[in-house]
Parts: C-alpha cells; sequence; structure tokens
C-alpha cells in the first residue's frame, strides 16, 4: 500500500488505521505542507509498568507526525521516504489525558527533510522535543 499523495487529515487517519498509528489510537487534526498535528488519548497500553507514558509512544506520535509531513511535503516526483536519524529529549511525562504532538519542517531538500517535533502533555506544557531527519526516496 502507497502513503497517499495530496495527504489530508481524513485520508492520513483512514490510512494509518491498520497500521501502528491506527492502533496506537493517534488522530491527526492538522496536515499542510510543513507541518502536522496530530493527538493520542492516553490509554492503559500507551503507559509504562511503573504508571507513567511509555517512551516509545512519545516517540511515535512524534515520529509518525512527522513522518506524515515529510509524505505532505515530498518534492514533486519522489516517491516516497524513510527514516535516517532520530533524537528524542524528554522533559516530563503524563498518565492521563490526550498528548499533543506538532511537527514542523525545518529544511525540505530534495534528498533530506528535517523535521522537528514538540509533544505536549494535556494541561499544554512541553513533554518532549523531537528531531528527526527523513531521506527522499526517488523511483528507479
Amino acid at each position: 500500500m502507497t502513503i497517499p499523495k495530496g495527504i489530508t487529515v481524513e485520508t492520513a487517519n483512514a490510512f494509518g488505521r491498520e497500521f501502528l498509528p491506527g492502533h496506537l489510537g493517534l488522530n491527526f487534526t492538522a496536515i499542510e505542507r510543513g507541518r502536522v498535528v496530530a493527538e493520542l488519548t492516553i490509554a492503559k497500553h500507551h503507559v509504562a509498568p511503573n504508571g507513567y507514558l511509555h517512551a516509545a509512544t512519545v516517540i511515535a506520535i512524534a515520529d509518525t507526525a512527522a513522518g506524515y509531513g515529510c509524505v505532505a511535503s515530498l518534492p514533486e516526483g519522489a516517491q516516497s521516504f524513510t527514516t535516517i536519524n532520530l533524537n528524542c529529549n524528554f522533559l516530563g511525562t503524563a498518565r492521563e489525558g490526550t498528548i499533543r504532538a506538532e511537527a514542523k519542517l525545518r529544511h525540505g531538500g530534495r534528498t533530506i527533510q528535517h523535521w522537528d517535533t514538540e509533544v505536549f502533555d494535556p494541561a499544554g506544557k512541553l513533554i518532549a522535543t523531537f528531531r528527526c531527519t527523513q531521506m527522499v526516496l526517488w523511483p528507479r
């Protein structure tokens, strides 16, 4: 299955339903060239055994928001992308409610895109900063 070009909130939510974003319960609320916003309501399966939000949940929402942003921002003729590097710094956590990730394109070149994502707790406090590098894939 190919990620749809001209991706919208509706197509993103539908496309991801059977993949990790759907299993996690991610919901996209804004998708445009250079910017994506996604939300996730914390459930038991998002939490580590210590009772706090699992780091992998935070990385998943941040990376997914950046990935869908990359699709929305691919250069004309590009086929897809793959993540080649990521880094996440945790500043806080959450136990319940809805967290929000906002991904922004920092560099959109022909072969590389850099994305920064901020993840916020339900009160709007910054709980993580995330940066990834995406390699743009071209048809052979």
